[in-house]
Parts: C-alpha cells; structure tokens; sequence
C-alpha cells in the first residue's frame, strides 16, 4: 500500500514537472517574441503581436513535446542523441536561408541534375525556369561576402527604403553629413544587400518574396564547375522524392537539405552506439551549432564530418574483429573518396590498437594497405570520371587565377620550412586557434559572438562530463591523441596553404573552423585523462549522458534562433 502510494505521487510530481517546462517553455517563447518587438520594430513593420507570439509558441511548444516524446520512446543515449540531432538540424535547416552555406550553390545544382538521373556534365544543359527563379532569388551569400554601403531613411516605415549612393552622403574631410532623418548603413557581416547604386536594401525575406511572385527569372541557371557525382547520393534522392510529390525548386531544395542531414544523423548514431565511454564528449560535437549548420545543407561536408566522428570511435576501440575492420574500412574510403589525401592520416587509427586485443582476420598492416590502395584507387577513379564525361565547358582556367601554383606553392614550403612555421603560427594566432571561430557561419562571413563564445565551453562540458565513473584514456593513448590533432591540423592548413593561397604569402586563405572539428573532438578525448586527476563527479555514467545531451541540444536550439534572428529579423532595421 505504501509503495503504491509513493509510485503515484511520483507519477504525479513527474507530470507536474512535465508541466512547469512547458509553461516555462511557452513563457520563453513569449519573451523572445516580445524582445523581437521591442527591439527590432517588429509592431511599426506591420508584423501583428498575436500572430507573432501564436507561430512562436506554437513552434516551442511542440518542439517540447517532440522531445518529451523522444525521451518516452527511446530508452537508450543513442536514440535519443540521434532524434535530438535530426529535429536540431531541422531547425538549422530552415533558420539558414537557400545558398548561404559554402558553396551551396554549385552543390544543389549538382544535386538537382544528378536527380534527374544525368551522371554527366554537359555544358549545355538547361535547368527547370523555378531553379532558375531560385538562383536569381538566392544569388550566394547575404553577408560580407557581398558587402553594401549607403544611407536610408532613419526611421522605419514597415517598408525597405530606397537608398542613396554613399559618395553624396560624404564631404570633402571624409566625414559623414546626411541630412537630417537619414542615417549610415553598412552591410558587413549582416544580412542584407543593395542591388545597383541605387536600388532597394534586401534582406533574405524579399528573396523568397520574390521567388514566390512567380515573376521569370531574367537568367537561365547554367551548369557548376563541379564534376563530382558521389558525394551527392545522399542529396539527390531527396531532391528526386520532392519532385515526384510535385514540389518546386524550393521545395526540392530543403529536401535535398533534409536528406544530407538524415545521413549525417544516422552516422552519428552509429558513431553513439559503438561507443562504451566518452559518450558526452561525441554528443557535444555531434550537436555543436557548427556540425548542425554543415549537416543541415548541401555541402558535402555532411557526410565528412559524420565519417569523421564514426572514425573517431575507433581511437577507443580495444577489440577488434571482421565487422569492425569492415566498418572502418568503408568510413576511411568514404571520406577520402570526397576529400582526398588528407584524410589518410585516419590510418593512425590502427596504431592505437593492442595486438592482444586484435580478433579480425586481416592484420592491422593488411589493412592500412588495403585501405590506402582503396583510397588512391577510388580517387583517380573519380577523376578520371570527372574528366572523362566533361562536355562543351570548353577551356577551364584556374579558379583563382594565376597567383595560385600548387606546385610552385609547395616548391615555396620545402624550400622555406622556417618561413612557412612562421606563417602557420601567425594564422592560428590572427584566428583565435579557430576555438574562437566555431560560431562563423557561412564562407567566413558570418560571426555570431555568443556562439563563438559558449562553443569552446560546451566542448569543454562534454570533456567534463565523460570523467565520472568512465576509466579515461591511458597516458600514453592521450599523448597520442593530442600529438595527432596537431598533425592533423597541420596538415589540414598546409594543404589550404597550397591549394588555395598565392605563393608566398604570409597567411593561409581560405581556411576555417569547421575543417579542425575533428581535431577539437579528439583533443576533448584527450582532455578527460588530465581532468580525471583533479575531479571526481558524483553521477553516474547515464546522467552524465543525459546531462550532456540536454546541455547539447540547448546551445543547438538558442543557436538555431541566433542564426533565424539574424537572416529574418532584425539586421536590415537595426544598423
């Protein structure tokens, strides 16, 4: 009787809990909506305040029921990460307008011919009028990228003003003079643009004003120079199910979207389950804003990063047998099949590996040269491909034209190893380490601060978190994981430094955050043996889990509404 008494008022403190969050939830939704008012105009834009606080609390409120569902229904860290991951990325997919991720133009064209089942390029292929439509909505990235200058109306009208050239805001000292009732604005690092010296300042929002006007594009949509056909299998069968259910070019675009996010979602899981410790640490990364905004787009780096935190499994792995060779196998061919060269440095893998432990057939020297041998197969097979079935492009010259030699650029390195250090410590100092970089979004032209900020922390967390109760790495496997990351990055940014930076040049171009991912998971790793001489938490290892995937799935969610804060609310009033 009396355990039957205390089970029911267990069961009806637990609903009563389930309840306070979701009324905490709702009033989190109302505060924002009102903050958007307040500070970003929303009222004198003509946005009405019940309609506004309706969408939000509507959206909060079943996200929190989706997840209360996810905790129901799913017994086990895996699943749950896994669903978190998926409805996170949704998020993402959607806060992130059409083309802004790194050249995601040139990835959904891809996709999109690759759909229609054409696994050629030919020049003089023609796109549906709506991809055309689409792109002319969607010309690349709202940010510094392509930055605007000028001067608009100081007061906002509900509309977007017509905007002066900036020469006739500007006197003969160089200083600002605008008549009264104007002001000064200035594109960088928010989103928005200005078509023509004189035309109207645009947001996201009046791209897909306009995609829905069904107005003809003035263009038609040419083929990428991209000669790449396997990296898009998990975008194209999205962008093939969305047409036959009838959608247009932005419907087929965020399925596209949705399916590269499903692949990388289901990478991760299997990552998760082959896991036996270090579980927060993985669910940290797995669910960093940075991993979300790639996984939730077209760019292949999706499927990259996902492999790559499969990879990382196997740092841990003590036994070794048929299945999980296999599995390694496959993972290291994928990502070096996509991204080439570099990432054959995963075969130290299988120096981390005890001969007593090993139960697989193949030994470990049979592996790595089945894999390398895989790998240089697989990637001359793709070029030969990719040249082979090339039609009517004509000359193609170098991308970025004649300052950039490859081989006069390596030439430079092992002529000049000193200079080339030198260069190399001066980019990572000029960039924060990239720690400080993981809330960039976009080629390098969109930098959130609080994300940049409570990125590290939360990697942090989940190095935290994996000391309890979990026996951390020996001295020796941790000296080696750190010793690894910093080739990695090293070579990571050498590689950048050939391929994309004009010889001689004393930074490296073109490099960013989101390459090192895999360098900070396996520092994370590394980081739980110090820490496991100077704390001891008194939680088991599934709270630990649950604690690092509520903390996770938090910063994704504030990041998700950062991201949608910036692209659909508030830059183009506020500057």
């Amino acid at each position: 009787m009396e355990f039957t008494r205390h089970l029911k008022s267990n069961k009806k403190f637990a609903a009563s809990l389930k309840i306070a969050g979701f009324l905490a939830v709702e009033a989190l939704a109302v505060l924002l909506g009102y903050y958007w008012r307040v500070f970003y105009y929303l009222d004198a834009r003509g946005i009405a305040p019940l309609s506004l606080m309706g969408a939000l609390c509507a959206v909060f409120g079943l996200l929190y029921l989706l997840v209360l569902g996810v905790w129901r229904l799913c017994k086990n860290t895996p699943k749950r990460a896994a669903v978190c991951i998926f409805l996170c990325g949704l998020l993402v997919c959607f806060a992130n307008p059409p083309m802004q991720t790194p050249d995601e133009t040139s990835h959904f064209l891809r996709s999109y011919r690759i759909s229609q089942g054409c696994f050629v390029f030919d020049a003089e292929n023609t796109y549906p009028e709506d991809v055309s439509r689409l792109m002319q909505a969607f010309p690349g990235a709202w940010v510094s990228a392509h930055t605007s200058q000028g001067v608009r109306p100081q007061a906002p009208d509900g509309k977007l003003p017509q905007s002066q050239p900036l020469e006739q805001a500007q006197d003969t000292q160089g200083s600002w003079s605008v008549g009264e009732g104007w002001s000064v604005y200035n594109s960088q690092e928010h989103a928005m643009k200005q078509y023509g010296q004189n035309g109207t300042v645009q947001g996201p929002a009046d791209g897909f004003a306009w995609y829905l006007s069904k107005e003809p594009a003035k263009t038609p949509a040419s083929e990428p120079l991209n000669f790449a056909i396997f990296p898009y299998f998990a975008t194209a069968p999205g962008i093939a199910v969305a047409r036959l259910l009838g959608f247009g070019a932005l419907g087929c675009f965020y399925a596209g979207r949705i399916a590269n996010l499903l692949v990388y979602t289901l990478l991760c899981y299997g990552a998760l389950r082959r896991l036996k410790r270090m579980q927060p640490v993985f669910i940290a990364v797995m669910l960093m804003p940075m991993s979300l905004y790639m996984a939730a787009s077209y760019n292949y780096d999706a499927i990259v990063l996902g492999c790559y935190y499969f990879a990382a499994t196997f740092f841990l792995q003590r036994e070794w047998n048929n299945r999980d060779v296999a599995a390694f196998c496959a993972v290291f061919l994928t990502m070096n099949i996509i991204k080439p060269w570099i990432n054959l440095l995963w075969l130290a893998v299988l120096l981390f590996q005890d001969k007593k432990e090993w139960k697989a057939k193949l030994r470990p020297w049979m592996v790595a040269v089945l894999c390398v041998a895989g790998a240089i197969l697989a990637s001359r097979v793709v070029d030969w491909y990719g040249a082979a079935f090339r039609y009517n492009y004509g000359t193609i010259g170098r991308q970025l034209g004649d300052t950039v030699d490859q081989m006069g650029q390596l030439k430079f390195v092992l002529s000049n190893p000193l200079r080339y250090l030198a260069v190399l410590i001066g980019t990572l100092y000029e960039n924060t380490f990239y720690l400080g970089q993981l809330g960039v979004f976009g080629a390098l032209d969109l930098p959130i601060p609080v994300i940049n900020l409570l990125s590290p922390l939360v990697l942090l967390m989940g190095a935290v978190l994996a000391v309890p109760k979990q026996k951390p790495c020996c001295a020796v496997r941790s000296a080696g994981l750190s010793v690894w990351g910093l080739v990695y990055m090293a070579g990571a940014i050498t590689a950048m430094y050939i391929t994309w930076t004009p010889v001689g040049m004393v930074r490296v171009i073109g490099f960013q955050a989101r390459y090192l991912l895999p360098v900070f998971l396996v520092w994370a790793m590394a980081l739980t043996k110090g820490l496991s001489h100077c704390l001891t938490l008194r939680t088991d290892d599934e709270k630990a889990q649950t604690a690092a995937l509520h903390i996770s799935t938090g910063f994704a969610v504030v990041s998700a509404v950062l991201l949608f804060q910036h692209y659909f609310v508030g830059p183009v009033y506020t500057i």
